[in-house]
């Protein structure tokens, strides 16, 4: 058999079962109830809360969350009011978070919860029926804010397992999750909504990614196959991520009086029905810039650099030049539609800080708006 065909076997094979040993729940509970952090959705655990907190959650850090949590809360405390808020306040209250989609799915999510059950459902089964609810959100949702024993496998709980049992499956597979949860099952049932809370809580303060996990103050370290191999950071294994796509683009802040241009992205693609800047698909110099605005038919008083700016996707990286342009006049919206699509306003900063939900991307020139 030759080598290659070999390879292919094993990785078409079923990862071999995980054992997790009977003392890691009983201390990893005891250390969770002793360690466990203030969060406001901890601190009353109601469903919609709950589920909530963990879209949020998803990509983004604990304290970024936080602020965003108790103004969503604020503003659409319960189902109903999510279910029926307009998008535009949605959006604006998830300005920031990145990652838009999930804004949209969780209003979907709470209409079709609303239809269908009449609130939010118990089950796992049920809740992952729901728009953005996977596998991981829905035992998270179910078990913490329902108490049902099942388990909630996110990139916490995957990295912690893999580091206990020295498991060199490659936690990118879906085999190998549902094997980490099957292992699992055991230890949830004993309090389903403390054990799955004090897992990720472990991974998220303790049994840290990329170099810096705090072993000294690990509770199940004597349990941990990785830790007396010395190999901590051999684990978790996962495949290369992909390299990102580069896109160039200069942003434009276009400025008559004390306003300033901003348009709506289109209804589908990256960042979609969201607010941003004017904007070219070219990474232009200053006097690229200021002939480019000039072709458009656009008279400036002038054209000042701003910094430049790089934004992260989880799939590409935008590199961005930037201007503030400074115009005599307004534009004749009917002549001309190739930089200025078709809705675009001229807004004082006031007015976009109220109503345009502008995402992160722009951040660098959001902050020079005056």
């Amino acid at each position: 058999m030759s080598e290659r065909m070999s390879k292919e076997l094993r990785d078409a094979a079923a990862p071999a079962p995980i054992e997790i040993p009977e003392e890691f729940a009983p201390a990893l509970l005891q250390w969770y109830g002793e360690n466990a952090r203030v969060l406001p959705w901890r601190d009353d655990p109601q469903p919609y809360k709950v589920w909530v907190s963990e879209i949020m959650l998803q990509q983004t850090r604990v304290e970024a969350v936080k602020p965003y949590f108790q103004r969503f809360m604020e503003v659409l405390p319960d189902l109903e009011s999510l279910a029926q808020a307009e998008e535009q306040i949605l959006l604006k209250l998830w300005e920031g978070l990145g990652y838009y989609n999930r804004a949209r799915n969780l209003q979907k999510a709470a209409q079709q919860a609303l239809s269908e059950y009449g609130g939010l459902p118990s089950t796992a089964e049920e809740l992952i029926r729901l728009p953005g609810i996977g596998p991981y959100t829905a035992g998270a949702v179910a078990s913490i804010a329902f108490g049902r024993p099942v388990p909630a496998v996110d990139g916490n709980v995957l990295r912690v397992v893999a580091r206990l049992m020295a498991y060199d499956g490659d936690i990118s597979k879906d085999s190998v999750k549902k094997g980490v949860a099957e292992a699992l099952v055991p230890s949830v049932v004993l309090d389903p909504a403390a054990f799955n809370q004090a897992v990720m809580e472990l991974g998220a303060t303790v049994c840290l990614p990329n170099g810096a996990p705090k072993c000294g103050g690990c509770p199940v370290r004597r349990l941990c196959l990785a830790h007396e191999m010395g190999a901590e950071l051999s684990f978790p294994v996962k495949k290369a991520k992909k390299v990102r796509k580069i896109q160039q683009k200069t942003i434009f802040l276009l400025e008559f009086e004390n306003r300033t241009a901003v348009c709506r992205r289109p209804e589908s693609g990256l960042l979609a029905g969201l607010w941003g800047f004017p904007e070219s698909d070219d990474y232009l110099e200053q006097d690229e810039a200021e002939l480019y605005l000039e072709h458009l038919g656009f008279e400036t008083e002038t054209v000042l650099p701003l910094k430049k700016s790089k934004h992260i996707f989880s799939h590409m990286e935008w590199h961005m030049a930037g201007y503030r342009a400074v115009l005599r006049k307004l534009p004749d919206f009917g002549a001309r539609r190739i930089l200025l699509p078709e809705g675009t306003v001229f807004l004082t900063k006031e007015e976009i800080e109220a109503r345009c939900a502008l995402p992160s991307a722009y951040k660098a020139y959001t902050k020079e708006l005056r």
